[in-house]
Order: C-alpha cells, then sequence, then structure tokens
C-alpha cells in the first residue's frame, strides 16, 4: 500500500489526531496514576505488589500498609493490561504504518517493541511478586520502552496529519 498520513483527506486526518490525542490523554491518565501509587520509585514498586510492614520503633505492626497481591488481583491486572495494551498498540501501531518519515527496520521496531514490552513488563511484575525483587528493574526498563514507543510514533504521526504537506496537490 502507498498510502501516506499526510495523503489523507482532511476529515479523516482530523479524525485520527482526536484519536491519537484522546489515546495520548489515556496514557499520561496511566502514568499519572503509576506515579500516585508508585512515585516511579522501586521500592515503592515492590511494595505495590509484594505489600509492606509498618514499623514504629523498630516494632512491626500487623496491620501492613499494603497487601501482597493475590493471585487472583495478579490475573486481573495482567488481562486488563494485556488486552487494554494490544489493543492501543495495534491501533497506533496500524496508524503509524502509514507514516512517510521512518521507514525499514525502524518503523517495525517502533511498531512492535511495545507489544513485547508488554509482555516482558507484566512477566517482570510476576517475577517481582513471586521470585524476586530484583525483577522490578526489568519492569522498569521494559516499560520505559513501552512509553517511549508511543510517544515516538504518536510524535510522528502528528507531524504528518498537520504539519507535512502533500506537495503534488500544492501544484
Amino acid at each position: 500500500m502507498n498510502i501516506k498520513l499526510y495523503q489523507l483527506e482532511s476529515s479523516l486526518k482530523i479524525f485520527l489526531s482526536f484519536f491519537v490525542i484522546v489515546l495520548s490523554l489515556g496514557i499520561i491518565m496511566g502514568l499519572t496514576y503509576l506515579s500516585q501509587t508508585t512515585s516511579y520509585s522501586t521500592k515503592k514498586t515492590i511494595e505495590r505488589f509484594n505489600g509492606s510492614q509498618t514499623n514504629i520503633d523498630d516494632q512491626v505492626i500487623d496491620i501492613p500498609d499494603t497487601y501482597p497481591k493475590p493471585i487472583s488481583e495478579m490475573l486481573m491486572t495482567t488481562h486488563n493490561h494485556l488486552i487494554g495494551f494490544a489493543l492501543i498498540f495495534f491501533a497506533i501501531g496500524l496508524i503509524f504504518y502509514f507514516n512517510s518519515v521512518i521507514s525499514g527496520f525502524w518503523k517495525l521496531f517502533l511498531m512492535v517493541e511495545p507489544l513485547v514490552s508488554t509482555i516482558v513488563t507484566f512477566a517482570s511484575i510476576w517475577g517481582m511478586r513471586f521470585i524476586a525483587q530484583e525483577f522490578v528493574y526489568l519492569a522498569a526498563v521494559s516499560s520505559a520502552l513501552i512509553y517511549l514507543s508511543f510517544f515516538i510514533m504518536s510524535a510522528i504521526i502528528f507531524y504528518e496529519l498537520i504539519f507535512k504537506k502533500d506537495k503534488s496537490t500544492n501544484e
């Protein structure tokens, strides 16, 4: 297919622009929620899934601030995120496919990477919860790659939809 985003009819460009804006706002809200619940801290991320104990003068109190996430909650969180992220990155990847700025290896990499990193991120969260806390670092790196890929693709999509002009129609 030789369709490029900048060549689309203006009404479709507007529709796709608003779609990517709403999707970006959803991603930003998710990142804000993550900031509120973990402060992007490895310690708080581990506590979020593994639970914590409250210490007063080195005495452990039986009421933890956060509880270790049970398997049922881990399954629900993973299920919701895998399906949601798959749909998000299918949509943004499909739109990105029609960009004219990046092609070849990097185009494919940006389209596939967030899907791979989604699997790695949630596998790491399970690893952090049930194997070793050090999986938090793999989760952090793979999560960063997810969002970096999303924002790069979104920026290129916006550039093509809003700023790049079709020179063949200006003659």
